[in-house]
C-alpha cells in the first residue's frame, strides 16, 4: 500500500494504481479492528458515491470490515451529506467511499472516529500506523442494508421558511451523486427549477465535478442567462461543495455568499462568532466585524471546519472551496443542496436580484487558487522553507495553515494541498496593480523553493 494515499483528512488515490480492491479490503479490515479495539464499537455505516469504481470498492471494504468482526449498515449509493445524516441518526461512525471533486479516475475514503467530523490530522496518522502494523481482528460481522433518501429529503428542508416570491433556479448536478436526490428535494420547496446533467454518470462527461473552478460553471452560466433565472447553483461529485452564479451569469465567490448568510442570521443567533478558512477574502472578516460579530480565520479542510464549529458551538462556518456548515437550524450535515436552499430562502423574501444584494460588499482584487505541481513527499518541507524565508523578511504571518503573509494592501497565501500533489497559492489586494505585484513576488518565491 502506498503510504501517500493517507492525506490530511481522508485517503485518496488513483484507481486502480493506488486505490483498488486489495487496498479497500485492507482499509476495511483495519477500520473494523480499530473501531472495536480503540473505540469499543460494534457497527459502522458504509456508503459510496457514483464513481465507476465505487461499487466494487464498497464490496471489498465491507468484506474487510465484517472479516474483522464489525457489523455494517450499508446505505449504498449516497451523497456525502446523506452519509453524514446516516451517521447522525444511528449515532455511529462510518466510511464514505468518494474522491469528492477530484478527477473521475480517483477514489478514496472519508471516515470518522468521533461525532464531530471526519478524521483529520493526528487521527489519520494514528490510523495509518495502525493499518501498516497489520495486527487486525478476525470475526464474522453482519451486513444490513437500507435506503435513506426519503428521510433525508424531509430532514434537509426542516426549518426552512420561504417567502412569497417564488424564485427560479438552474441546478447543475454535473452527473454527480446529487443526481439521485436533488429533484426529490427541490420538488418539495417553493421554487421553479430546472436541472442540468441530471443523469448519474461517474465519468462526468459534461464537465469536471468541482464547482469552485469557474470554467466548470460555463454551461450553468449560459443557461441561467438564457432561462432568465434568479440564480444558478452547482454541486461537486459527492454533494458537499457548492458553486453559485448570479442572475447575470457571474460566478459568486463563496466568501461573498457567506457574507449574505451572515447578514441574514446574525440578529437571529446568540453566538455571533463565525468561522472561515485562510483562503477567504478580507472582505468577509471586515463584514463580520462591521455587523458586530467575531471572525475566526482557520485552517482549510472540511473536516477541520466541521469539527471547529461543533467544538466552539458556532452557528455558521465555511471555506472558500464551497464547504458550508449551518448550525442555526437542524440541517447540520454539510450539504451543498441545503446551502443552495438557504440562498433561495433569502431570495424568496426580497424583490432584489442576487447581484444587487452583493453589490455593496467591498471590492478586493484576487487570484483564483493557483496550483504548482509538487511531490507529496516534499511539498510540506517546501512550505517550511517558504515560512522560514518569510520570517527572515520580518513579514506579518498567519501560519494556521501554510503561510499567509499579511500586508497593508493585501495578502498572499501559500500552502500544501491536502488533496493532491500540489502547492497552492492565492493572493488578494486592494488594487489590480497591487495584486499583480503580489502574484509575481510569491510565484517567484514558490518556484525558487519548489524545484
Amino acid at each position: 500500500m502506498n503510504e501517500n494515499i493517507f492525506r490530511e483528512y481522508d485517503i485518496r488515490g488513483v484507481y486502480p494504481e493506488t486505490i483498488n480492491e486489495t487496498v479497500a479490503y485492507t482499509i476495511g479490515r483495519s477500520y473494523g479492528s480499530y473501531l472495536q479495539e480503540k473505540l469499543q464499537q460494534t457497527t459502522c455505516i458504509v456508503s459510496y458515491d457514483n464513481r465507476l469504481s465505487s461499487p466494487v470498492l464498497s464490496a471489498y471494504l465491507i468484506k474487510g470490515i465484517t472479516d474483522s468482526g464489525l457489523n455494517v449498515y450499508n446505505y449504498g449509493l449516497t451523497t456525502t451529506p446523506m452519509h453524514y445524516y446516516a451517521r447522525y441518526i444511528h449515532n455511529m461512525f462510518g466510511i464514505m467511499i468518494t474522491a469528492s471533486h477530484n478527477p473521475k479516475d480517483e477514489n478514496g475514503f472519508k471516515f470518522s472516529f468521533d461525532n464531530l467530523a471526519n478524521a483529520r490530522g493526528e487521527m489519520i496518522k494514528d490510523f495509518k500506523d495502525y493499518t501498516f502494523a497489520g495486527k487486525f481482528l478476525s470475526g464474522n460481522g453482519t451486513v444490513s442494508s437500507g435506503n435513506i433518501a426519503e428521510k433525508y429529503a424531509e430532514f434537509i428542508r426542516y426549518g426552512l421558511e420561504f417567502g412569497r416570491r417564488k424564485r427560479k433556479v438552474v441546478i447543475d448536478v454535473g452527473n454527480g451523486t446529487t443526481s439521485i436526490i436533488a429533484r426529490k428535494i427541490f420538488e418539495r420547496v417553493n421554487v421553479d427549477f430546472e436541472i442540468l446533467f441530471e443523469e448519474s454518470d461517474g465519468r462526468f462527461p459534461n464537465h469536471h465535478p468541482d464547482p469552485c473552478v469557474e470554467e466548470n460553471l460555463a454551461a450553468l452560466k449560459k443557461e441561467v442567462v438564457k432561462a432568465k433565472a434568479d440564480c444558478g447553483i452547482a454541486f461537486d461529485g459527492d454533494g458537499d461543495r457548492i458553486g453559485i452564479v448570479d442572475e447575470t451569469g457571474k460566478m459568486v465567490p463563496i466568501d461573498n455568499f457567506m457574507i449574505l448568510i451572515i447578514r441574514d442570521i446574525i440578529d437571529k443567533v446568540k453566538n455571533k462568532t463565525f468561522l472561515f478558512d485562510v483562503k477567504c477574502s478580507k472582505a468577509l472578516e471586515d463584514e463580520i466585524k462591521k455587523l458586530g460579530g467575531t471572525p475566526i480565520c482557520y485552517k482549510t479542510g472540511a473536516s477541520y471546519t466541521q469539527a471547529k464549529v461543533h467544538q466552539d458551538d458556532l452557528m455558521f462556518g465555511g471555506e472558500y472551496s464551497g464547504h458550508i456548515f449551518f448550525r442555526d437550524k437542524i440541517a447540520d450535515v454539510g450539504s451543498a443542496i441545503y446551502a443552495g436552499l438557504r440562498l433561495l430562502e433569502i431570495l424568496s423574501k426580497t424583490t432584489e436580484p442576487l447581484s444587487k444584494l452583493l453589490a455593496d460588499i467591498p471590492k478586493y482584487y484576487s487570484t483564483p487558487e493557483i496550483k504548482f505541481p509538487s511531490k507529496d513527499e516534499v511539498k510540506f518541507d517546501i512550505i517550511k522553507d517558504i515560512k522560514s524565508f518569510c520570517e527572515e523578511q520580518k513579514w506579518v504571518l498567519n501560519t494556521i495553515d501554510g503561510v499567509r503573509v499579511n500586508f497593508n494592501n493585501g495578502w498572499a497565501l501559500v500552502r500544501a494541498s491536502n488533496t493532491g500533489p500540489n502547492i497552492t497559492m492565492r493572493c488578494e489586494a486592494t488594487t489590480e496593480e497591487g495584486l499583480k505585484n503580489l502574484q509575481t513576488i510569491f510565484t517567484n518565491i514558490v518556484n525558487t523553493f519548489n524545484k
